[in-house]
């Protein structure tokens, strides 16, 4: 059996919104791509107090200087694909008002015909938790386990009551309802704790493709844990590939994954699919021109990727 191929959508500053989504989501889907994926970044820190991921010095690229909210980018997807799944890689969860992000999802889910795939982080940037987020970073955590119990009980039947730290839901009814139970996937790091919740409480993992040893290391370490703490339930996969594209093969010892022309993208696809993951999400969005040359390298990676048995 193959592995299920994602693409993401173009949300940067080079791309013209309105215009490219629609057009790169039919591509895609017309490709053979399964399903469609946007990323969040609120804003671009200038100077940076702070470096990439948390990591000193570390600068952030100038494509994050305009990247397209999210759920309204699937909006646009969702308005011209008919099969596709649509999913976020990742919504930084403590950004968001909890029963605001679960109502707009689940309508989102019954306007596409139960596509949604909710994808969920805590972020690391401190100036977007300035700027936007519902409770501090040290309470990172916790915004996240009270925004997976919100959108559970949102989602769930009628009446809906919660009562959590920010949000205090009585009794009410609330609608639409998901077209079916939306998956719930985290991007699950290091930390005991951050694992922990995601094999008690979600429906899946979000890792990111640091070299196919790095991930299936964590692949084992996560079944192991769900073995231990008796989860019968399988966890969904979804591996977040981000590329960068050269119209030449990257020449030299130390390229990194996924870094150079079609063939090197593909043949760490390739390496990567033999984990046994279910999905790959291939996002090339930041290294092309536009739009044409992104579909025209999503098509050639699907093309070569499936004749390489991906």
């Amino acid at each position: 059996m193959t592995t299920r191929l994602g693409l993401g959508l173009p949300q940067m500053r080079q791309y013209d919104i309105g215009k490219d989504v629609p057009d790169v989501a039919r591509a895609a889907e017309r490709m053979g791509y399964e399903s469609l994926w946007v990323f969040e970044r609120a804003l671009f820190p200038e100077p940076a107090t702070q470096g990439l991921y948390g990591v000193e010095g570390l600068p952030w690229p100038d494509t994050y200087r305009s990247v397209a909210e999210p759920l309204v980018t699937l909006a646009l997807a969702a308005a011209v694909t008919e099969r596709a799944r649509l999913g976020t890689s990742v919504l930084v969860a403590p950004l968001h008002v909890p029963f605001q992000l679960a109502k707009s999802l689940a309508s989102l889910d019954a306007a596409s015909g139960g596509r949604v795939v909710a994808g969920f982080g805590t972020g690391w940037s401190h100036d977007e938790y300035a700027a936007a987020s519902v409770r501090p970073f040290a309470e990172r955590g916790a915004a996240l386990d009270e925004l997976i119990g919100v959108c559970r009980a949102v989602w769930g039947p009628d009446p809906v009551v919660y009562d959590g730290e920010v949000t205090k839901i009585a009794s009410a009814v609330v609608g639409p309802k998901p077209a079916r139970p939306i998956p719930i996937l985290l991007a699950a790091g290091g930390s005991g704790r951050a694992r922990c919740r995601l094999v008690d409480h979600a429906d899946g993992w979000l890792p990111t493709g640091m070299g196919a040893e790095t991930v299936a290391r964590q692949w084992r370490e996560l079944r192991e844990l769900a073995a231990e703490r008796g989860r019968t339930e399988p966890i969904r996969t979804v591996l977040r590939v981000n590329t960068r594209y050269s119209a030449k093969n990257y020449e030299g010892s130390d390229r990194r994954p996924f870094q150079g022309g079609v063939d090197q993208i593909v043949e760490d696809l390739a390496a990567h699919a033999e984990i046994g993951l279910d999905e790959i999400l291939v996002d090339v969005q930041s290294t092309v021109r536009d739009a044409e040359e992104l579909k025209d390298v999503a098509a050639l990676v699907h093309e070569k990727a499936r004749a390489a048995g991906v």
